[in-house]
């Protein structure tokens, strides 16, 4: 249950502090499962929420987490439903994760797009799931607040960027375009793919190659090579 929705699209958020980041972006508290220790200790979000709340032992707490330390309290949230309009706000810029399995990484690229002012990610088949608990902690609440579309065709993706006029920029480690010569302030889409297998051909066949350039190392970590493209962005947006 702690790596998907359940059948009812619930997601379990583990801890008090995303429990509250949950409730600051919107996302619908269906349950709550703490000790009785946790109740009192956490009063004030608790008095936030009006919904069923079951007590349990500590160690059946532990038996239902995905992390050592659960701080003794799980939620069912239900996450915030988006719509490929709330991504495309001018100038849309767009994070798309095509294939980023590892949910560390997954989750500080979301931190810096929204760090950044990414206003939307879409997350493409392949790509590991939003509710997935390592991700959720990852993104350190980043995914409750900034709009996101999961396990999307890519050619769904190329489809509506193309029909809102949104170019495609792929970030690949050889290409002869260099991210600082692009004009990316008006509105794009950035593609980061998997280390390993990177950019799909279909998407990098939609796409404009763009790279960052290095110096003594052929490419960069992709969560790294992410958040420098994404402030790199936001830079040329401040500077206009």
């Amino acid at each position: 249950m702690l790596g998907r929705p359940t059948e009812e699209g619930l997601v379990v958020v583990e801890g008090p502090h995303l429990l509250q980041e949950a409730l600051d972006g919107k996302w619908t508290i269906e349950e709550i499962f703490l000790t009785s220790e946790a109740r009192a200790h956490y009063a004030t979000i608790m008095d936030k929420v009006d919904v069923p709340c079951t007590e349990l032992s500590r160690r059946a707490i532990a038996s239902i987490g995905s992390t050592e330390t659960t701080q003794e309290v799980i939620s069912l949230v239900r996450p915030r439903k988006w719509s490929w309009e709330d991504l495309l706000v001018r100038p849309p810029l767009i994070l798309v994760l095509d294939g980023i399995g590892d949910p560390g990484n997954a989750g500080t690229m979301v931190r810096s797009a929204e760090a950044f002012g990414a206003s939307g990610i879409v997350f493409l088949k392949g790509t590991v799931r939003p509710s997935n608990g390592k991700f959720t902690r990852a993104s350190a609440g980043s995914i409750f607040r900034v709009p996101f579309l999961g396990d999307v065709e890519a050619a769904t993706f190329i489809r509506h960027a193309h029909d809102f006029g949104v170019p495609i920029y792929a970030l690949m480690p050889d290409s002869n375009s260099h991210l600082s010569t692009i004009r990316l302030s008006d509105g794009c889409a950035l593609v980061v793919g998997s280390e390993g297998a990177g950019v799909s051909a279909g998407l990098l066949e939609a796409s404009s190659p763009v790279t960052i350039p290095t110096q003594r190392v052929e490419s960069l970590n992709a969560a790294v090579a992410c958040s420098i493209a994404l402030y790199a962005i936001q830079q040329q947006r401040a500077s206009q």
